[in-house]
Parts: C-alpha cells; structure tokens; sequence
C-alpha cells in the first residue's frame, strides 16, 4: 500500500471510529428498524425504512415516522395480517416526493405476499444468492419477486403510481443506493448492523452509493468513474477491501454523513475540511 493510501486508510479509520456512535445514528433511517427486537419486525422495517431513504434527510425521516406510528409494536404482525380494503385508509395522505399513499400500500402489500411465499425476507433473498453467490444477480431476483406480486393484482397494476421507484433493481445498472443499505442493515454482525442476514456474508456486500458518498470518495481518490451506478459501486467497494477485505462497507456511514454533514464541499475543494486534513498532494 502506497503512502497516499495509507493517509486515506487512516482517516477512514478515524472518520468510521468518530461516527461510530449511537448519537449519530440517530439522525439516520436505521434507528426504525433499531426500535424492534423480533428479527422478523427488523428485516420487514429495514426493507420499508430503506426504501424511503431518497432526498433529504430530515424529511423522508418524518414521513417513515409517520408510517411506522400505522405499523404498531409489530410491523410483522401489521404486514402478515395486511387487507388491502380495511388497511387502506391509515395511509390515506402519506407522501413524499415521488411516492404517494398507494405506493406504500403497494410495498406493504408485496412484502406481505412474499413472506406468505417464501416464510421471510431472509429467505427470499438467500434463496436468490445461493443461485450465484452474487449480490447483484440476488437483488434482481428478490426485487423481481417483490414486483410480481403486486403486478399480479389489478387494482394494483391500475393505481400504483412510482411502486417502481421504491424498489430499484441493478438490472439495468442502477447503483442501487438504498437496497444496498437495507443490504448491510442485514448482513453486518458490527457496530449498529444487525447481522441477521449474515450468511451471505459481509465480504460480499456492495457500498451503498449516493451523491454523497460519490463526492467523497472522488475527492479521497477512491473512485474515478463520473457516474454514480453499478459500475462505479463496484468500483468504490474494490478500493475499500484494499482497506477491509473482510468488511469493506464498514466505512459506509462516515462517508455519508460526512457528506450530509459539509465536511467534504464538493462545489469548493478549496475549503474542503478532508483535503485540509489529508493535505492538498491528494
């Protein structure tokens, strides 16, 4: 390892160390899922708080607040039991952005006739990876079966408005961002990861990729590629395992945050607090 990367290897370090802490994460979407003990309310919550994880921060977080007062004690017991008819008019006035009421009546709906099918998420999703032992070939097969049941029903079909948009699969290159997240919520046994999902390992996870994550990374030298998909998450996740080989995600939440947080100033290098720290020869 060069020198310049070991600078970078040592401030991921104590960036990750720094934003390693139960206060920082709670400005984050992964404290819903932390409200529940019972791995089948955690991974039902993981999968419902990540999809809504696009845009700013403060105001997705207020509208899965909002969804998971209708959700109760047990999302699980709310999910399992679901009527579309009777459940319906609880979420009657949820949106945000480009989602709307029945869009979330669509994810609570496909998530419901998956676990009818398959038993868990975990199972769904495990049943996918054991096919290639391959992260992205799993997600487009757990996506493609969330979607099928709701396209199977048509008044689903007829009023969805962006289901789509919650549920984005890497089949055509997206990056990925949020399912990737729900990914390491699930698969990492570290920090305020949950493990529960472990068997498919962590070595094989693949970094959530955002706008934030993508400035920090080009402004560290971690990645080259300009667009910010699949190509360039895995891009980015190779440079980290020279880091972590075994965990290369860990670093996940300090780019982010660091990035929401305007420690990395993509639109001044020349005020960046990561240049300054590192030294301007990066």
């Amino acid at each position: 390892m060069c020198q310049k990367e070991e600078k970078v290897k040592k401030l991921l370090e104590d960036l990750y160390k720094q934003y390693n802490s139960f206060e920082q994460y709670q400005r984050d979407p992964i404290i819903f899922p932390h409200r529940y003990s019972d791995e089948r309310d955690i991974e039902i919550a993981g999968l419902i708080a990540s999809s809504f994880a696009y845009g700013r921060l403060e105001l997705f977080m207020a509208v899965l607040d909002k969804i998971f007062k209708i959700l109760g004690d047990s999302p699980a017991d709310f999910v399992e039991n679901f009527d579309f008819e009777r459940d319906l008019k609880y979420f009657d006035g949820i949106n945000y952005r480009f989602n709307n009421y029945i869009d979330v009546i669509a994810l609570i709906y496909s998530i419901s006739e998956s676990i009818k099918k398959w038993g868990s998420l975990k199972n769904l999703f495990q049943h996918e990876f054991n096919k290639t032992n391959d992260i992205k070939s799993a997600l487009i097969g757990f996506v493609n079966e969330l979607k099928t049941c709701v396209n199977n029903e048509a008044y689903y079909h007829r009023e969805v408005s962006r289901f789509d948009y919650l549920l984005i699969s890497p089949e055509k290159g997206s990056a990925c961002k949020r399912l990737n997240l729900f990914l390491r919520w699930m698969v990492r046994d570290k920090d305020i990861d949950f493990g529960i999902w472990k068997e498919a390992g962590k070595e094989n996870l693949i970094i959530p990729l955002d706008t934030h994550v993508g400035d920090i990374s080009r402004c560290l030298g971690l990645l080259r590629r300009k667009s910010n998909d699949w190509k360039a998450a895995l891009e980015l996740t190779n440079s980290l395992k020279k880091f972590d080989p075994h965990d290369p995600v860990k670093y996940d939440f300090a780019l982010c945050h660091i990035g929401i947080d305007g420690v990395c100033n993509r639109n001044r290098c020349d005020n960046c607090e990561i240049l300054k720290l590192l030294g301007q020869d990066l």
